[in-house]
């Protein structure tokens, strides 16, 4: 899900958007003209993006998210976190904040959800064997991530530590196969490279659904109609935004169709080389501050 590392492909399933062909290549973020640039929803991916090195939201950003509020600029962190987990992270100011979850199989506006996208049980069922039957050469921890909260089976530190890290609610539960819940995506963590699971132990099982790499160690699995991009574009029809008025940053492959969905589209300096193509422009590095660098610009906001 997270970690990120310049490597791996971006999905199994489901096109890319790329950025309109009326662009050339991405250009810096420092040639937009200062604003206040007609600027009406903001969607920002975290890890690698808004996050900092420790993994928190940066001091700096609350005061742009004040601005941005009395503004009626919507603003939404997008993911592959749980939603409890995104909450968690926004709980200092988290008011009126919409939230693109579970790598856009969840999305949550004005404190209901806007749409959710359940797996049929019996892809849970395959993934769970597949990564049972490869224990033995391969490293793996399984999450279901479901709307009411997130489940395991093991129970090691090792594991729990890194799925901690983006499941606020997590139920250990004898077999996950077994869950009872609308599932919206199964998630793998390989502790050596997801790359590598896709393509031998999941190979066959993603087959007709979307497998998406979204960090060196994790591999999300999920139905094809779904990404961060229809997610935003969910948000916007239901808060009546044009891509012409939206602001998207990103790093990694999970974060490509969303980029596609608007005209403001930013990859961050750090991000995987498959990113930048698909934005118009290069943000700095998320820990140079690159997101909020870059609303200060476009909100005319000094430092």
């Amino acid at each position: 899900m997270i970690d990120k590392q310049n490597s791996g492909t971006a999905t199994a399933g489901g096109a890319v958007r790329m950025r309109p062909s009326d662009a050339a290549e991405p250009v810096s973020w420092s040639q937009i003209p200062p604003g206040p640039h007609d600027v009406r929803l903001v969607v920002t991916d975290l890890d690698g993006t808004l996050l900092t090195e420790g993994g928190r939201v940066p001091e700096t950003f609350w005061p742009l998210l004040e601005i941005m509020r009395a503004r009626k600029i919507a603003f939404a962190p997008a993911s592959g976190r749980h939603h409890a987990a995104l909450a968690r992270l926004f709980d200092h100011s988290d008011d009126g904040i919409s939230y693109i979850a579970d790598n856009g199989n969840l999305v949550i506006h004005a404190g209901r959800r806007l749409s959710s996208s359940a797996l049929g049980g019996d892809i849970v069922r395959r993934v769970v064997s597949a990564a049972r039957d490869a224990a033995a050469a391969r490293n793996l921890g399984v999450v279901v991530s479901g709307l009411r909260g997130a489940y395991v089976e093991r129970t090691d530190r090792a594991f729990t530590r890194e799925v901690e890290r983006y499941y606020a609610e997590l139920n250990v539960v004898d077999d996950l196969a077994s869950v009872e819940d609308d599932v919206l995506k199964v998630a793998v963590y390989d502790f050596s490279d997801a790359q590598t699971a896709l393509e031998t132990t999941f190979r066959d099982v993603a087959a007709g659904h979307q497998a998406v790499i979204s960090g060196k160690h994790w591999l999300d699995i999920m139905r094809t109609d779904v990404d961060k991009g229809s997610a935003v574009r969910a948000l916007q029809n239901a808060i009546g935004v044009s891509a012409a008025h939206t602001v998207v940053f990103g790093d990694y492959l999970n974060d490509l169709q969303m980029l596609g969905a608007a005209r403001w589209s930013f990859a961050m300096s750090n991000s995987h080389p498959q990113v930048q193509p698909a934005a118009r422009y290069v943000a700095p590095a998320f820990h140079e501050d690159g997101v909020v660098s870059v609303l200060r610009r476009l909100l005319d906001v000094p430092l």
